[in-house]
């Protein structure tokens, strides 16, 4: 790995860690209505985005299609309001390991669907990689009560982090990270209201006690903020395949945790799981190779590899050190 994939790798680590680590906030949450509480996260977290957008994202905004809008549109839906919706629903019939260990495969997803978008074959390693760490997810999680709607709302969970990554690899480039976080709050405060509304009536937001006003600034500021920037920092780096490898640190990350609000323990399952996550992340990224083979290499998000080009992060041709022409940070 050079300086680029190692730097792009520790940003979409940092940003998994941050998301197992705010299980804890979502567990004071559960009687504030959802919409209103997506609402406030979402619509601070872009407040405090907008002036980090950097010049020039008036610009960019407007130079968007309808398409890219109706994109960006789909990924605050579907990877940020629906995916939190579906865990909620889910973990009212199912115990929260299960829609854990569906979010765990979605490595394995991302590292098959995002090379047929592009047109091209899985890679190896990358693929095996992704395999382990949906392996280590489940043996950190186990397995818990279920039904039918707590796997079909945990599918849809499954969908939501793939969406998550996916969506987002064709506005990335002429938003950058810190524009497509701001906008992608924005949109998703507005789709919260639109649910909340109709859902919850004039109960759909209220003021939050101490506890819940504590939570909600966390996920705005640590995990949304910080945790959303360093993660597509990060899949800019590395691209979406090689990032989403490390969303098995989410499990890991909260199981580490727990021990320290009494809320769960940390025992053998949970070290070989970590171990097992660590290995995927690991050979997947590129820090250890096959035999036989270099570490995978990484096509750009908005198209194909050039002829006569070698690639080592989303658009990055070895040699041209680590910014990209034209890709905002």
């Amino acid at each position: 790995m050079n300086a680029t994939t190692t730097r792009g790798a520790l940003l979409a680590a940092l940003a998994c860690v941050l998301v197992g680590g705010s299980f804890t906030a979502n567990s004071v949450l559960g009687d504030y209505p959802y919409a209103g509480g997506q609402f406030l996260r979402y619509g601070l977290a872009c407040l405090l985005l907008v002036p980090l957008a950097g010049k020039g994202a008036a610009a960019r905004l407007r130079a968007l299609t309808l398409r890219q809008w109706v994109r960006l549109a789909l990924l605050a839906a579907v990877g940020m309001v629906g995916f939190n919706l579906a865990v909620i629903a889910a973990e009212r019939t199912a115990e929260p390991a299960v829609p854990g260990v569906f979010v765990g495969c979605a490595p394995v997803v991302v590292a098959v669907l995002v090379p047929l978008l592009d047109g091209r074959r899985p890679q190896r390693a990358v693929l095996y990689g992704a395999l382990l760490v949906a392996f280590g997810a489940f043996a950190v999680q186990g397995w818990g009560r279920t039904d039918g709607a707590g796997i079909a709302f945990s599918v849809c969970a499954l969908a939501g982090e793939v969406g998550f990554a996916v969506l987002a690899v064709p506005v990335l480039r002429p938003l950058g990270p810190r524009l497509l976080s701001a906008t992608v709050c924005a949109v998703a405060a507005l789709e919260s209201a639109v649910v909340g509304v109709p859902a919850d009536g004039t109960g759909w937001l209220r003021r939050p006690d101490a506890v819940e006003a504590s939570a909600l600034l966390w996920q705005a500021v640590v995990v949304t903020v910080v945790g959303f920037v360093c993660w597509y920092m990060g899949m800019q780096r590395i691209g979406a395949e090689r990032a989403t490898l490390f969303s098995g640190l989410i499990p890991v990350a909260a199981a580490c945790t727990a021990p320290l609000v009494g809320t769960g323990s940390y025992g053998l399952a949970q070290a070989a799981g970590s171990a097992l996550v660590g290995l995927g992340v690991a050979l997947g990224s590129g820090a250890l190779t096959l035999p036989g083979r270099g570490g995978p290499s990484v096509i750009p998000a908005t198209g194909r590899t050039p002829p006569a080009a070698t690639f080592r992060g989303n658009g990055r041709p070895e040699g041209r050190g680590d910014a990209v022409s034209g890709m905002p940070e």
